[in-house]
């Protein structure tokens, strides 16, 4: 083949072994399954210079999955186009019941010529090693509710009820210090329990810390602190929205990034018959869980209060304009809505909805730092 020519790699990843798979150009160029290598960077670049030294160009794709983007980044860096799909979109035959990696490899070559594979967004070194930051305080915050319901259920086994006003406040925690267990078994898992509960505490505590001490210097920290203009975005919630979504301005309208959050409803519809069902829920469930969150504080007539009065402070007018005009919005299609009958969860998912559409709004009133 010439210097010009184009050759579609299928690559399906694991562990210890990628699958590889070619499909020349041409509708009836040949494909065929290349065999397989191991994971490392030097058999992937063996396998680079080969291919590109018999065909030319390459494109090649694999599935988003956990084996991350170091595959990407390393054959991109060689200077050729690197696709990671992702899995939910890749078309399937219905009659298909045998799965190995050898026709995974040949098919997502063959999807890949045809042009039928969807791309996903992959963020730089930066940007992933802040998201998974920012999930890891997710994790430990599941983390501290789970240890917190397990002491919960062992005080209640055994009748110990606290009548205070809020759990988890300095009373509570006065009133935990006093509980006694007389079998000195039930007050070592007590105390193991009270113990697990600080623990988690502290280390979500420190994770809090990690995030507002390197969020100012992440490229993205214009972004987050435009976020939070908005009522119902804190520091979390901007930074979970930022690293989850990234550069608003890859979407081309608000739908679109409405249906990457999996906030538009489910549709089957022909001919004259149009049935809307639930929402789709596809998309990213972490940016979309911060949103429904945050939707609660619309429950409250718009205000500026004194937290986000500070956070207002050096933004763009732009910015202040958009953060005021969503919160006019919201309380009141909030209030109308529930007076109106309609069910929570429906107005939930309206509210989260629009607050993806201003949020869309305001990142592309604001630009993230060049990257070094």
């Amino acid at each position: 083949m010439g210097e010009d020519s184009i050759v579609y790699v299928g690559v399906d990843v694991s562990k210890n072994k990628h699958a590889i798979a070619v499909a020349e150009g041409g509708r009836t160029g040949e494909v065929r399954y290349f065999g397989e290598i191991e994971t490392t960077p030097a058999s992937v670049e063996r396998l680079v210079r080969k291919l590109e030294k018999r065909y030319g160009r390459l494109h090649v794709c694999y599935e988003a999955g956990p084996t991350g983007y170091g595959l990407h980044r390393q054959i991109t860096a060689m200077g050729h186009v690197c696709e990671v799909v992702a899995p939910s979109l890749i078309p399937k035959r219905a009659g298909e019941r045998v799965k190995t990696d050898r026709r995974d490899a040949v098919t997502l070559a063959r999807l890949l010529r045809a042009g039928e594979l969807t791309g996903i967004w992959v963020p730089d070194d930066v940007h992933e090693a802040m998201r998974d930051l920012v999930r890891a305080l997710e994790a430990a915050s599941d983390d501290l509710r789970k240890k917190r319901q397990q002491l919960q259920s062992f005080l209640l086994r055994h009748g110990r009820i606290f009548t205070g006003r809020k759990h988890w406040s300095a009373a509570h925690i006065r009133w935990l210090a006093a509980q006694k267990f007389e079998p000195s078994a039930q007050q070592i898992v007590f105390q193991d329990y009270v113990d697990a509960v600080r623990d988690a505490r502290e280390r979500l505590e420190r994770f809090d810390t990690h995030i507002e001490e390197l969020v100012p210097a992440w490229s993205m920290a214009p972004l987050v602190a435009a976020y939070q203009a908005m009522r119902g975005v804190s520091i979390l919630v901007a930074a979970t929205f930022a690293v989850e979504v990234g550069d608003v301005r890859r979407f081309d309208s608000p739908r679109q990034l409405m249906a990457f959050l999996g906030l538009v409803p489910s549709e089957r519809s022909t001919g004259e018959s149009v049935k809307r069902g639930g929402l789709t829920l596809a998309g990213n469930r972490r940016a979309r869980r911060v949103l429904v969150e945050g939707v609660w504080s619309y429950r409250h007539p718009a205000r500026v209060t004194e937290t986000i009065r500070k956070r207002l402070e050096n933004l763009p007018k732009a910015v202040r304009d958009i953060a005021w005009k969503a919160q006019v919005r919201l309380s009141k299609r909030y209030r109308r809505m529930t007076t109106g009958g309609k069910k929570g969860p429906v107005v939930i998912a309206a509210i989260a909805r629009e607050m993806a559409a201003f949020l869309w709004a305001i990142g592309r009133e604001v630009e993230p730092r060049p990257i070094a």
